[in-house]
């Protein structure tokens, strides 16, 4: 008889983790088409049941709430699974630099939580998926796996922490674990704080968006279902304590992105509040991964910048039962603060 894989999702409820999981419990990912998925994810603010209602009555898919810096709650989940993909983190920059012990709570010790709990219930693959906000910024070129760490935010430096914690599971436990660092996604279901789920809600609603100084900044830009795809090669290829980079292969500066933003909503730049940037030298200038090692596994994006962003954004017209709620949250949380 063989035995079905069991995959065990944290974060499975957030944006790039749901999406993970939808595909892979419709038949996206060719050899887990059988495969049961436990979502385990603690429901914070940007984690979201509705993400997972389309595969939500699956007879795959199990959900357990439960927090990855608790070893108790991973230890009634985990046993039983043979992989682990570790989405669970703290993720946004300007939430980290008002509330930084929060960021390494859950990305650096849960990241360690959630290797000792693979390790003691003998998983045999796990990938912790990062960012390659740790390497810091960069003017010229790209980043490969070997640069140096120069992480500027708590978040960015939370994450490396977790990073470095997971290849030191890998070299003195020998746990078959790999990590992934990717750039700037963007696509269905991101929550309305980042840039491009924030813009496209406000310009639908008349509102106008804030651009951080002259809006020079520049991001790589890669579609959700592309880094997914990035994560389960490296799961299915990637080698122990090794990093890889997964990028979209399309930079723009924030000033671009938004024109663009603009022109999918029929909107134009008097909607534009041009701001100074609060986040100082937490706010890195570029990013730019080399990519070309992951693509060895045979990845490479397939989502055009310009298809994504239309098809995102006519996502979120479409959706307005999902992202009203939580922007109405967002504002109800401001007040009470």
């Amino acid at each position: 008889m063989i035995r079905v894989m069991r995959v065990f999702v944290t974060g499975g409820a957030g944006f790039i983790g749901s999406h993970y999981v939808r595909t892979m419990l419709t038949g996206g990912y060719p050899g887990f088409e059988d495969a049961e998925v436990t979502v385990f994810d603690k429901l914070t603010y940007a984690g979201n049941l509705a993400n997972l209602a389309p595969v939500a009555d699956s007879p795959r898919h199990r959900f357990v709430r439960g927090d990855i810096c608790c070893a108790a709650d991973l230890d009634a989940a985990l046993p039983g699974h043979d992989v682990v993909v570790d989405f669970a983190a703290e993720s946004h920059v300007d939430r980290s630099i008002t509330g930084a012990s929060e960021f390494v709570l859950t990305n650096v010790l849960g990241t360690q939580q959630v290797l000792a709990a693979a390790l003691r219930h003998g998983v045999r693959r796990v990938v912790h998926v990062s960012t390659d906000e740790v390497y810091g910024s960069i003017e010229q070129g790209s980043w490969t796996e070997e640069h140096l760490l120069e992480p500027n935010s708590p978040y960015s430096a939370a994450k490396a922490g977790g990073d470095l914690i997971a290849r030191a599971y890998a070299r003195t436990y020998g746990l078959d674990v790999s990590i992934t660092r990717c750039s700037n996604n963007y696509g269905p279901y991101h929550f309305p704080e980042k840039v491009i789920p924030l813009f496209v809600t406000n310009l639908l609603d008349g509102q106008r968006v804030p651009l951080y100084g002259e809006g020079a900044n520049v991001r790589d830009w890669l579609f959700v279902d592309d880094h997914c795809r990035g994560i389960q090669l490296v799961l299915e290829k990637g080698l122990p304590g090794e990093f890889y980079n997964i990028g979209g292969g399309r930079e723009l500066s924030n000033r671009e992105l938004t024109e663009k933003l603009l022109a999918a909503t029929g909107r134009d730049w008097s909607y534009v509040e041009e701001i100074v940037d609060p986040r100082g030298g937490g706010h890195d200038l570029r990013y730019s991964v080399d990519w070309s090692k992951t693509a060895a596994l045979g990845y490479a994006p397939r989502m055009p910048f310009e298809e994504g962003l239309a098809l995102t954004v006519q996502w979120y017209r479409d959706n307005r039962a999902w992202w009203e709620p939580l922007k109405a949250a967002r504002v109800e949380a401001a007040v009470r603060a």
